[in-house]
């Protein structure tokens, strides 16, 4: 038997050495047949294997002692055989399928991204894929104007990566957005990145890159933060989810310590609206970048305190992008801070973030664009959640948290001389509400929104949503 098996091995060796010698496998299909042909030959020599094992045993008519453990070691080696071939089988098959669509992984954030969005990162080779989906039902509590009930499956998400290296790495993140293109949705690009991973300190990202601002931003994934909608401050303040053509450096520079600064190009001010710059995002689409802008962040998780995250941003640049403005070519230099702390311990989460910015030349902006644009604006909020249900059950997997938040926002904080102050846009929000994970990938949403403005009335929202990751 023992010579058998080495026979089957030197087969097996030949006949793979000849399959590539010849000429290599051109796709997967061409190595599949190869798979094939090989797993054929295994079971044809298993067979025969069990067949001179069954002839030993009629030929025996007499057992002896001798014979008898004989036609046992036959048997016990024809089983071991049996079980290497089921191996060989069910590794073949992990491989065909590995090629096709990678091996699931756990989630988990890296180099600043979300967990669905990082699943490249971890796999070993080849492509990945990701992505994550939203939708809420949301009803006016106090109909004012045209204010209506209201639905929509608001994104769906792909993350497609691909791991040409251990150091080349391309991420990308494809959006599509209000469920049709036809009533005013869209499909957009949300990010795509070349990595070149050279150093723990030091690494290479160009593309059409996240601005590291905030913490929506970056990682914006349902299930990983409280309510049925991102926090107003993070779409207001900082215009989430903004992204810019650009090149930079991100790494560790000491345990815990991580940063991330991009160049890109500049905002377009002639979107900057009473609301906000949201409108000034460029997105990557034809942009005008005779403009440009640096953008730095900063986290340090201490690891000596797990859960615990502060940390830090800036953005500066011009966005006149060498236009006329009220019959002027104007800098309309921009800039933005932002700090934050985050800190997880067993069931609690809470978060805190605070942004401030100033634009020049609001004024001739203001005429320009026919409203008034803030020369200063500013947002914080503070939220607090925990989750109950191991109080409960402690045995339990599922996650039942009641949360709360508190922002407070004013895009015109300070107006130029000669322009209205718009006081409904000085706004307080309180916001309560549960939030439910039968599994981490799958979230249920219920909470309620409570506006206060400066001036006029913002009608109340009870909002129901769900999410998914994987």
């Amino acid at each position: 038997m023992k010579y058998i098996k080495k026979i089957i091995i030197y087969l097996l060796f030949i006949s793979t050495a000849n399959a590539f010698a010849d000429e290599p496998p051109q796709s997967v299909g061409d190595l599949w047949k190869i798979i094939q042909a090989q797993q054929a030959q295994i079971d044809q020599l298993n067979a025969r294997l069990e067949t001179q094992g069954k002839s030993r045993e009629t030929e025996q008519t007499s057992p002896s002692a001798e014979n008898t453990g004989t036609a046992s070691k036959t048997t016990t080696d024809v089983e071991e055989v049996a079980r290497k071939t089921d191996i060989l089988g069910a590794e073949v098959e992990k491989l065909r399928t590995a090629l096709v669509i990678p091996e699931d992984k756990q989630l988990k954030s890296a180099y600043g991204l979300g967990p669905a969005a990082s699943k490249v990162y971890q796999v070993d080779k080849g492509l990945s894929i990701g992505g994550y989906g939203e939708a809420f039902y949301q009803n006016i509590v106090a109909d004012k104007g045209d204010a209506n009930d209201n639905g929509d499956f608001l994104r769906a998400v792909l993350y497609v990566g691909y791991k040409f290296t251990d150091n080349i790495i391309l991420n990308t993140e494809l959006e599509f957005e209000h469920a049709s293109t036809g009533k005013s949705g869209s499909i957009s690009l949300e990010f795509a990145t070349l990595d070149f991973l050279m150093d723990p300190l030091a690494n290479i990202r160009a593309g059409l890159v996240l601005i590291p601002m905030g913490f929506i931003n970056q990682i914006h994934e349902p299930n990983f933060f409280f309510g049925t909608q991102r926090p107003e401050v993070e779409r207001r303040i900082i215009p989430s989810t903004w992204r810019e053509n650009g090149v930079g450096l991100f790494g560790e520079l000491i345990p815990g310590l991580t940063y991330t600064t991009y160049g890109v190009n500049g905002m377009d001010a002639t979107g900057f609206q009473s609301s906000g710059i949201r409108g000034g995002r460029q997105s990557g689409s034809r942009v005008l970048a005779e403009d440009l802008a640096w953008v730095g962040r900063m986290d340090y998780a201490p690891p000596e305190l797990p859960g615990l995250q502060v940390g830090g941003s800036i953005y500066l640049g011009n966005s006149g992008q060498n236009q006329v403005f009220a019959g002027q070519k104007i800098n309309a230099f921009t800039q933005l801070y932002e700090g934050h702390i985050q800190w997880k311990y067993r069931g609690l989460e809470f978060r805190a973030l605070g942004a401030w910015g100033h634009i020049d030349d609001a004024d001739i902006l203001s005429a320009a664009n026919g409203q008034t644009i803030g020369s200063s604006n500013f947002g914080w909020y503070t939220e607090i959640g925990y989750n109950i249900l191991p109080l409960i059950l402690p045995e339990t997997s599922h996650y039942l948290a009641p949360f709360f938040r508190y922002e407070r926002l004013d895009p015109l904080a300070s107006v130029p001389n000669g322009f209205a102050d718009v006081g409904n846009l000085d706004r307080e929000i309180f916001q309560f509400g549960l939030q439910y994970k039968p599994i981490p990938n799958i979230v249920i949403k219920a909470d309620y929104r409570n506006f206060s403005a400066r001036e006029g009335s913002v009608p109340d929202e009870f909002n129901l949503g769900i999410g998914y990751v994987f």
